[in-house]
């Protein structure tokens, strides 16, 4: 790697107004004024976009009229949908991102740490051991965090004994997730077929990812654990600048790789587990939010890829609702659309790259 491909990548760029120059450099996150001016002008325009989408989902077709009684509780109804929306966006577009930038691979994400399949297989089992009743009585804030300390804690398990070992290796924690995960989803799936067809109805509505799921109990607790989790990556984004750069080269830098992955990797499980617990499994939505991002911040310094990452976040899942909802008339398939989205992204990225 070249001193001109080190500095860019801890977030050192140049003052040229056109191009970047050997000669002129400085402690800059983007290369030229040109790409940083045209990173602003892109976070202000989504991050408008977003909040238009917003306005739209609380207000446009609003069955009561504006000066009406009823307005305003119709609004703070649709508010509910809306902060699981922010929360969602902050979680998986951060998450991700961060995920991304420890093991040094744009293309894997948090996923293959075996949320969604636990989430699926707690689900599953509530509904196959102890019938329907006992399935739609779990919920509330028990089984709300009953599920995020369940994956955090699976997730913290895996790291402990992966990473903190003589012969901790993040590859391996990878594929070991990746068959836990594999075979919790083959046990869920047994279980389904099992199931009578109006309990598998049941049963299936609740493991669609979907704003629908959010409860209003849920936020006082989802929403301090999002911000804490949120500021502190935030806060760690340059020691992530130098974590993202490989374990060769930020040991030489005076970084501890395997302490910082491991503090990266919980905090990307606590906003994993929160997003998962709140709306359910949106398996690619954090991956369409990051490759987008990706195209949209020409920097590697995370102080300006996760306020991308966020509002591009923002913009889809907002965007995708209100167009479902109140143009296309479409309410049950939001998710359906987000995630197919985001897997014909993910196959156009694997096939240019021809590689994972």
């Amino acid at each position: 790697m070249s001193e001109l491909q080190l500095n860019e990548r801890i977030g050192f760029g140049t003052k040229a107004d056109d191009e970047p120059s050997q000669d002129n450099r400085s402690a800059g996150a983007f290369r030229c004024k040109r790409e940083e001016r045209r990173y602003w002008f892109m976070l202000i325009g989504l991050l408008t976009l977003g909040l238009l989408a917003s306005y739209g989902l609380l207000v446009y077709n609003n069955p009561v009229p504006v000066d009406s009684p009823s307005f305003i509780p119709v609004v703070r109804r649709r508010m509910i949908a809306l902060v699981a929306m922010i929360i969602a966006a902050i979680c998986q577009s951060l998450s991700t991102v961060a995920f991304q930038s420890i093991t040094s691979n744009r293309v894997i994400t948090p996923s293959l740490l075996g949320f969604e399949a636990l989430y699926t297989t707690i689900h599953t089992s509530t509904m196959f051991f102890f019938g329907m009743g006992t399935f739609v009585g779990f919920n509330g804030v028990g089984s709300f965090l009953f599920q995020v300390v369940a994956m955090v804690l699976m997730c913290l398990l895996l790291y402990g004994w992966l990473l903190s070992g003589k012969y901790g290796n993040l590859q391996l924690m990878l594929l070991v997730g990746v068959i836990i995960g594999t075979g919790l989803r083959s046990v869920s799936s047994f279980m389904r077929r099992l199931l009578a067809p109006s309990e598998f109805d049941i049963l299936q509505a609740r493991l669609f990812g979907s704003v629908n799921n959010a409860d209003v109990e849920y936020f006082p607790i989802a929403i301090p654990l999002v911000i804490v989790a949120a500021l502190i990556l935030l806060l760690y984004s340059k020691r992530l600048n130098v974590v993202s750069l490989g374990r060769d080269v930020s040991t030489a830098l005076g970084l501890n790789h395997q302490r910082s992955v491991i503090f990266v990797l919980i905090l990307v499980s606590v906003l994993m587990s929160v997003s998962t617990a709140l709306v359910g499994p949106l398996t690619f939505y954090g991956f369409l939010v990051a490759t987008l991002s990706y195209l949209a911040a020409p920097t590697y310094d995370h102080r300006y890829i996760f306020p991308m990452a966020f509002a591009i976040g923002f913009l889809v899942i907002t965007g995708a609702y209100f167009f479902m909802y109140h143009v296309f008339n479409a309410q049950g398939v939001v998710s359906v659309i987000i995630e197919m989205f985001g897997g014909l992204i993910f196959l156009l990225v694997i096939l240019r790259k021809g590689t994972l």
